[in-house]
């Protein structure tokens, strides 16, 4: 996305960056006012309510303004950076450009959700650390319209003691037992690792940097979260060190509804007013499954299968008989729209909130390749680094809620799809098996699906297959 803006000269507008994503946070700019840019480089760092990622310039030239600060909102479509051709017509090193954080390697990331370490809520808008300027290099500006040479930097304390930090060095956050001795201060680089520090609660002046020259990297602060004595004491004035909450008066706490706590709110709140969904449950005796996945495992000991793994294939056997519920309702073409593939989402939750990665065309999988899919999705998902699009685009959720020790739910439909399965823990229980009394694994099943594209004959129909599978797998070998 672009648009001329003058002789010679572009706008490279901020693009979409997931589906439907209508704004993103500037997190940092990876380049300045003046610095030499080559086409897919890398200009600045963004924070969606889906992920944090790196923005690629399309253009090669000099860069001329910054639209927007770092901690400013942009919406898509808006002017992010103006490029102007090299004088000329030179072709520009790729290598002259490089920012000290990339040489240090002090925790930047790539596509992907970035650090992955913070909590769910956002933290509230507050002043950032200026990053000390590079001889030669242009000061900060103040944050506008465009950021453009030769504007005033801001004034307020944090960045004036940031940037009192000798030309050259690296960026030395303040502690305020040295503010008077900035060469003693911590050497930090990325805002990444100030913000993993401040939002865990770490004094950076503990922390022992292993980048070079004694910079302090990101994995020098997970490090420094083993140890107790490394975390700030609460300070009862500064509220903003507890992220995303703000005093309300008589002890209450406001969380900002800002970021991927907003996305989740907007996205249940318009599945409840726009779908009439309907929840229907049984118990199953889920002994038989449990014996099958001993009995894979013990066969394929380097490949093991999970049982979320085992209720996904049974999920897939159901959509198979049932395909009325792979399917989303289109308001406005007044139709319902079956999915030819099931992109089968995963209900997780993550240290930044609840997400559903999507496994595409999940029926062309076996078994064993739906267990590895599945770790390696999960395991992503809850370490940040899934891009957008495998966030997206799903037309049926499985949601195991068990692992929470909790045994049955009502979950909401992850709109626009048309169904969900929940599954409860698996607890010993008394059952009856042959007119006899017996302790079996019992756990509840529960589908909560769209009335609009089936009725309940569909959806009890499908529920039973799958209870039928889990409590005899032979039924699911026999139809896969």
């Amino acid at each position: 996305m672009s648009e001329r803006t003058g002789v010679g000269t572009r706008d490279f507008l901020l693009p979409d960056l997931g589906e439907g994503l209508s704004e993103a946070e500037i997190v940092e700019w990876r380049v300045a006012v003046g610095d030499v840019v080559t086409v897919d480089q890398s200009v600045v760092e963004v924070e969606t309510a889906k992920a944090v990622v790196d923005v690629p310039c399309p253009y090669a030239g000099r860069v001329v303004a910054l639209h927007g600060a770092a901690g400013e909102v942009r919406p898509v479509g808006q002017p992010l950076i103006t490029i102007a051709p090299l004088d000329g017509g030179g072709t520009p090193d790729p290598h002259a450009t490089y920012r000290e954080e990339e040489r240090a390697g002090s925790g930047n990331v790539l596509i992907g959700y970035g650090t992955g370490h913070g909590g769910a809520g956002r933290r509230r808008r507050r002043p950032r650390l200026a990053l000390a300027p590079e001889p030669g290099a242009p000061a900060p500006a103040a944050p506008g319209p465009a950021l453009a040479a030769g504007s005033p930097a801001r004034t307020d304390p944090l960045t004036v003691a940031a940037t009192s930090v000798p030309a050259g060095s690296a960026d030395r956050t303040p502690d305020p037992a040295r503010r008077g001795d900035p060469a003693s201060a911590p050497l930090v680089i990325s805002p990444i690792v100030r913000r993993l520090a401040r939002e865990q609660g770490i004094d950076l002046a503990s922390v022992r940097g292993t980048g070079p020259g004694g910079v302090i990297r990101r994995a020098d602060v997970e490090t420094a979260l083993a140890a107790p004595a490394a975390r700030l004491a609460a300070v009862p004035d500064a509220p903003e060190a507890h992220v995303g909450l703000v005093p309300a008066g008589d002890g209450d706490v406001v969380v900002p509804l800002t970021g991927i706590r907003k996305v989740i709110a907007d996205k249940l709140s318009r599945s409840r007013r726009e779908i009439p969904e309907v929840t229907i449950w049984v118990d199953v005796d889920a002994t038989g499954l449990l014996e099958t996945r001993a009995a894979i495992n013990a066969a394929t000991p380097d490949a093991p299968v999970s049982i979320l793994a085992l209720l996904a294939r049974v999920c897939l056997s159901g959509l198979r008989r049932y395909p009325q519920l792979n399917a989303r309702v289109d308001t406005e073409g007044q139709r319902i729209v079956q999915s030819a593939g099931v992109h089968l989402g995963i209900a997780a939750q993550t240290d930044r909130g609840l997400v559903v990665p999507v496994l595409r065309d999940a029926q062309r999988l076996t078994t064993g390749e739906l267990a590895a899919a599945l770790a390696e999705t999960t395991a992503a998902a809850r370490a940040g680094t899934l891009p957008p699009a495998r966030l997206t685009g799903g037309t049926f959720t499985l949601n195991n809620y068990g692992v929470f020790g909790v045994d049955g739910s009502t979950p909401i439909i992850n709109h626009p799809e048309a169904a969900l399965l929940g599954v409860g823990r698996i607890v010993d229980k008394p059952w009856v098996v042959d007119g006899q009394l017996a302790v079996r694994k019992v756990t509840q099943l529960s589908l909560t699906f769209d009335h609009r594209v089936c009725d309940g004959g569909v959806a009890g129909g499908f529920l039973r297959h799958v209870a039928d599978c889990v409590e005899r797998p032979a039924l699911l070998i026999a139809n896969v």
